[in-house]
């Protein structure tokens, strides 16, 4: 093979190398602060519903004592709801603890009382709170018949 074919294959290897660099770190910066949404796009983004306050669900009474994990890390974990707020997460402050899940946030949920009952409220999450199998984006009442799920992790008030 001559030099200049030699020469030629090796600039190719090494575009080629920066070209994978250079995605990688497109897909690491998108990962880190999302991708840019263009201004006409948003005017087609349905803003959430609710207003932050927590859904009434009719005909439900909470008479809920405790929140119990049924499945997952720290099963049978229990917290009194009298000790409301209760935050659920993966840092030392967090009432349910749920340090062996790898899918959890260190602040990941919030479970507190309202007028309506108990409510859950996902604090910004990156994996997302999830009741009855939805993802929820307000905070959302919750009775003993209610599964919550939070990573690989489930729970349920316990009446």
């Amino acid at each position: 093979m001559s030099e200049l074919a030699v020469t030629a294959l090796k600039v190719l290897l090494l575009a080629l190398i920066w070209v994978f660099i250079l995605s990688i770190g497109g897909v690491i910066r998108t990962d880190l602060f999302g991708r840019t949404v263009p201004r006409s796009d948003l005017a087609e983004i349905e803003p959430p519903r609710g207003s932050g306050r927590p859904r009434k669900r009719r005909g439900r009474k909470n008479r809920a004592t405790g929140l119990v994990v049924t499945n997952g890390a720290g099963t049978g974990q229990r917290a009194e709801l009298s000790a409301a707020p209760i935050l659920i997460g993966r840092n030392s402050d967090c009432l349910i603890l749920l340090d062996d899940d790898d899918y959890v946030s260190t602040r990941h949920a919030r479970v507190d009382n309202s007028v309506d009952g108990w409510f859950i409220e996902d604090l910004g999450s990156t994996n997302g709170t999830y009741v009855n199998g939805q993802r929820i984006t307000v905070p959302t009442l919750i009775g003993p018949e209610d599964t919550v799920r939070i990573g690989r992790t489930t729970m349920k008030l316990e009446a």
